[in-house]
């Protein structure tokens, strides 16, 4: 019986145990299972609404990797949020990935990031694309960039030349051109009037930069023959100019013809259609005043071949018998030159007509003294600057 009894034991035992294992394996299995449910819970509960990040150090982060383009921040309430001290000087944001991100619903209207500290975050490479702050509230949201980029720069952040220390070498301080003193000279025309036989110049020669020079000026004829007289008007004047196109003069002059000197005041300029014209009015000792106005037209016909008509005016303000001048108009004086410039267009010789002519009062003067009242001649000559 006793064999019996244990034999039957024996064989329904096995069945019992596994029986016991297997309902401990499958509490086993669902006790994670409970866990993660009751966090999940408990985490869709969670509230941070006071939560402080002022003391946040979040210099060493490296949010490089980090995807965030599925992450739903709609419901997320970050009104009471303060973020004023915290420090994002060394993240890194170049490879976050936040295309997907959903803050339609975030409320950021108390958020304070006044003291915030953004100055070593790298945002290079942050992808936003797709990230969607439609209903985002920023209207009370304070924030402090007064670190980033912008504002005023340190005093030693350049030096004051833009040279940052570099030596500027053997040949010194640059001088911007526009501020070089410079100095040129212009031989608008020496030529021979073969009817009048005598010789005309009109020469100028300056020294200054291109907002103030000194010009010395000097225009006249000189007979070739018989008393060999020298009629010439030189000047001596401050130049400067008013706009684009318009010169000033003003200065002293000194008239050979009746041997008396001036106040010079004049406009030199260029009118519409390069129209050269000039102005000067001289007020002599005597109390004489004369004017001359003159224009000239550069008619190119290629890149040396040049046509040049001139027309100059003289007037005086009264008579003076003793010089042979009247009261109003007295010269009108025209030339047509045909002139080739070569060397770089510093030399260049013509020839060309003249006409000369009294007028008004001034033809019955000139009679009067047997003189000519009109003349035209051949001329040439030549006209260069260096």
């Amino acid at each position: 019986m006793k064999i019996r009894n244990v034999s039957f034991n024996m064989a329904v035992l096995p069945v019992s145990v596994l029986s016991v294992s297997a309902l401990s394996v499958m509490m086993w299995l669902a006790m994670p299972l409970a866990n993660a449910a009751e966090t999940k819970d408990s985490t869709n509960k969670m509230k941070v609404p006071d939560s402080d990040m002022s003391e946040m150090d979040m210099s060493s982060m490296d949010h490089s990797s980090m995807d965030m383009s599925e992450m739903d921040m709609s419901g997320m309430d970050h009104s009471s949020m303060d973020m004023s001290e915290m420090d994002m000087s060394g993240m890194d944001h170049s490879k976050m990935d936040m295309s997907g991100m959903d803050m339609s619903g975030m409320d950021h209207s108390k958020m304070d990031m006044s003291g915030m500290d953004m100055a070593g975050m790298d945002h290079s490479k942050m992808d936003m694309s797709g990230m969607d702050m439609a209903g985002m509230d920023h209207g009370s949201m304070s924030m402090d960039m007064s670190g980033m980029q912008g504002g005023e720069a340190p005093p030693d952040a350049r030096s004051p030349d833009y040279s940052n220390g570099v030596p500027y070498g053997r040949y010194g301080k640059p001088m911007m051109m526009g501020s070089m003193p410079l100095w040129g000279v212009l031989v608008n025309d020496l030529g021979y009037q073969f009817d009048d036989d005598q010789i005309n110049y009109e020469a100028e020669a300056w020294y200054g930069t291109d907002g103030n020079r000194i010009s010395l000026r000097s225009e006249g004829s000189v007979k070739t023959k018989d008393d060999k007289d020298i009629d010439s008007l030189t000047s001596l004047s401050y130049w400067k100019p008013f706009s684009i196109f318009w010169n000033g003069e003003a200065g002293i002059a000194y008239d050979t013809k009746n041997d008396k000197s001036a106040a010079m005041a004049g406009i030199v300029g260029t009118m519409p259609y390069f129209i050269e014209t000039d102005a000067r009015a001289y007020v002599y000792t005597d109390g004489q005043i004369r004017l001359d106005l003159g224009a000239e037209y550069e008619w190119r016909l290629n890149q040396h071949w040049v046509v040049v008509p001139e027309v100059g005016l003289t007037a005086f303000s009264k008579n003076d018998v003793d010089n042979g001048i009247t009261k109003g108009f007295n010269d009108l004086d025209t030339e047509v030159r045909l002139t080739y410039e070569t060397l770089n267009r510093q030399l260049a010789p013509y020839v060309g007509v003249s006409y000369e002519t009294a007028l008004g009062s001034a033809r019955d003067q000139r009679r009067q003294d047997n003189e000519s009242v009109d003349s035209s001649s051949l001329t040439a000559g030549v006209r260069f600057w260096f």
